[in-house]
């Protein structure tokens, strides 16, 4: 019988077959302990020498880190592994010979690793963190399509950028200008005046110089937008989103989790909903903490984001942005035109925005007035003004920058490790 390493709880008391790699070993005289992956999971097979053949035995002891084999033997319960079972294995059959693996069992600097990204991968805290992140997107799924979401898909390939920004990256697209996008965001609102509520998920690109532990070149967003749904609207859906996806971590991967040493007492509170600061309120919290060059009217860097989560234990909504730091499509505040009804949602323990959310302008002659004023003209934004001219109605809607989330989620320093192939200021390889 054929398994994998995720399935042999199934077998207990069994005798099955699995095709695998040699992660590390260890031996001790007439026995050899197999740490086994076979990209499922990890789990201990127990070569004695007196229950195989002396070839089986010998290759036990010989055999080099990251070769292949299939492994055949019993599965029975094992209380002291996190996992919970090993096997005691009664044949070996190798199948690919690994010579000079390069990621040893020591130390390695980032770089060295980033290096060889393409095999660190298989390393069981780099796989920890790629199921939570699978875990993640798993969910997202799940919360989409079961509140009435359509996910559509935006293209990659743009005229133009989604917020008006420089950082972009340009191509030919033939004989015009085009660039890899920076949000899916304006074609979702268009999608959402046809089927109401849609999100998307897929890549972005951000040609931004930065090399702080938050910022990727390349990186992955989820982005729901929702017509008739106001700024508060979509307060809550996020905050329900976001419960919704830690709790499912929570569920669906304690081992992961484990393996990660994460503190999940941590995470168990976040329910929504969550804590709700103004810009105003938020600018006077960071002075009181000590940060006098602050001003109304700057946008707020990674310490000062950090400052204000550290007094709250669940994510914090920060309001009320100041309109001239934020993008052109956010709609004022009715009550105070100087400030746009959108949010940045800040994760706690230093991991910094998560989300970035708005209302979006609804009106033509105001969003005609917000393009004179951002310089957009020519007919690369016509189609979006176009939205506001036929059936406009208020809209809102949000980004979530996965990697960020799974690095808070996991409890990853850096956001390099979040991504299976990062993608970083002086970094194209592998």
């Amino acid at each position: 019988m054929k398994t994998t390493i995720s399935q042999v709880h199934k077998y207990v008391g069994e005798k099955v077959t699995i095709g695998a790699w040699l992660a590390n070993k260890r031996s001790s005289g007439k026995i050899a302990f197999l740490q086994l992956r076979d990209g499922t999971g990890f789990m201990q097979g127990v070569v004695v020498k007196a229950d195989v053949d002396e070839e089986a035995f010998t290759l036990a002891k010989n055999i080099t880190q990251e070769s292949s084999l299939y492994v055949t033997g019993t599965i029975v319960e094992d209380s002291r592994s996190p996992f919970g079972y090993e096997m005691q294995v009664s044949s070996l059959e190798l199948i690919h010979e690994a010579v000079d693996y390069p990621i040893t069992p020591k130390e390695h600097g980032p770089e060295f690793l980033m290096d060889h990204r393409h095999l660190w991968l298989r390393s069981k805290k780099q796989h920890a963190i790629m199921k939570v992140r699978n875990e993640i997107i798993r969910a997202t799924y799940e919360f989409f399509n079961t509140h009435g979401y359509t996910k559509i898909d935006p293209p990659i390939l743009t005229g133009s950028s989604a917020e008006g920004s420089t950082e972009l990256f340009h191509t030919k697209y033939f004989d015009e200008d085009a660039y890899l996008s920076q949000s899916g965001q304006l074609y979702m609102e268009a999608a959402a005046m046809a089927f109401g509520k849609v999100f998307s998920f897929g890549p972005t690109f951000r040609a931004e110089k930065s090399k702080t532990r938050r910022h990727l070149i390349e990186f992955w967003m989820i982005e729901p937008e929702m017509a008739f749904m106001d700024h508060n609207d979509s307060l809550e859906v996020q905050e329900q989103y976001v419960s919704h996806v830690v709790q499912s971590v929570l569920e669906n991967c304690k081992l992961e989790l484990q393996i990660l040493e994460r503190d999940t007492s941590k995470l168990e509170s976040i329910q929504a909903p969550f804590p709700r600061i103004t810009y105003d309120d938020a600018v006077k919290l960071l002075k009181e903490k000590g940060f006098d060059d602050i001003e109304w009217g700057e946008d707020f860097g990674a310490p000062h984001e950090t400052a204000i989560a550290e007094s709250y234990e669940k994510p914090v909504f920060i309001t009320h942005y100041p309109l001239d730091i934020k993008a052109f499509y956010m709609q004022p505040d009715p009550e105070r035109p100087d400030v746009a009804l959108c949010a940045d949602l800040i994760a706690p323990e230093g991991y910094g925005e998560i989300i970035g959310g708005s209302e979006r302008i609804n009106d033509l002659e105001l969003m005609e007035q917000r393009y004179e004023e951002h310089g957009l003209t020519g007919d690369a934004y016509q189609w979006y003004l176009e939205l506001r001219k036929y059936g406009s109605v208020p809209h809102s809607g949000f980004g979530l920058g996965l990697e960020r989330t799974v690095a808070w989620i996991a409890g990853v320093e850096h956001v390099r490790e979040t991504i299976p192939f990062p993608r970083l200021l002086n970094r194209l390889y592998p």
